[in-house]
């Protein structure tokens, strides 16, 4: 081989190896642009993401939009949006006042003990009826059974007092209250089960709407500030005889003898 021939060779082999560097820069440039470009997207997607669940976040629930919302208030309600919810003769002037909360034990207690009972003496015109009813074991626990149960309270109410009664005795009854953890008063469909064990309720349309389109949900709200805003209420259930703070009773017996106590008598 000639040197001149070697030469041009060389020259060759030079002008190919600097066009193969330049293909080689070229493409990592690209993929050095895509990736880039790919931290960019996933930077405004993990931003966008974090921003929407920061409005989400921010966003009002269902009961704080119903805290503000204009109340529904049941029939067979009084006072400042419809809070006050009295039963029986207003003739007495004798009045059993009960603070309950829906998911609370011990009102389910209360009311498998002498529930009938309490109803009974209301009937016989010893008595009127007072109810209250608290949400506060929602904050508690965490959940909305007490707030969604005091709405459908309030659509039973709508239908009449007596099926009130019995649908507020259905849902602190042994087979249907909850333990006080387990939210299933959240629930529309369990709710809406319990009430088809009522006469007045069972497959009643207008309750049932009533209940799954939370019509009674202003009111519920409403009715638990009341019940956060009520003196000498610090646990449930409370009762009051003629404003006289008694102790839960066990039997029919205590309950018969706090009556007695606080003047009711026939």
């Amino acid at each position: 081989m000639s040197k001149r021939n070697s030469q041009a060779a060389k020259t060759v082999a030079r002008e190919r190896l600097r066009v193969e560097r330049e293909r080689e820069a070229k493409k990592a440039k690209v993929r050095r642009q895509l990736v880039v470009a790919g931290a960019i997207v996933g930077v405004l997607a993990a931003a966008g993401g974090i921003g929407f669940a920061v409005v989400r976040a921010n966003e009002p629930g269902q009961w704080e939009e119903a805290a503000k919302a204009t109340v529904v208030a049941p029939a067979n309600t009084s006072g400042k949006n419809g809070t006050t919810v009295v039963v029986g003769d207003s003739k007495t002037d004798n009045v059993v006042r009960l603070y309950e909360d829906p998911r609370c034990p011990a009102c389910a207690g209360f009311e498998q003990t002498v529930g009938e009972t309490v109803n009974k003496g209301m009937a016989d015109g010893d008595y009127k009826l007072s109810f209250t009813i608290g949400t506060f074991l929602d904050g508690n626990l965490g959940g909305e059974g007490s707030k969604n149960a005091l709405s459908a309270l309030g659509a039973a109410l709508n239908v009449s007092p007596e099926a009130f009664l019995d649908y507020k005795a259905a849902l602190y009854s042994a087979k249907y209250h909850p333990e006080e953890s387990v939210d299933d008063l959240a629930d529309d469909s369990y709710l809406i089960k319990v009430a088809d064990t009522v006469d007045a309720l069972k497959n009643n349309k207008k309750f049932q709407d009533a209940v799954e389109a939370g019509t009674y949900d202003a009111w519920a709200m409403r009715m638990s500030k009341t019940f956060d805003d009520a003196e000498g209420v610090d646990s449930t259930p409370t009762i009051k005889i003629n404003d006289k703070t008694i102790k839960n009773p066990e039997t029919v017996a205590d309950w018969q003898t706090a009556l007695k106590d606080a003047g009711v008598t026939k």
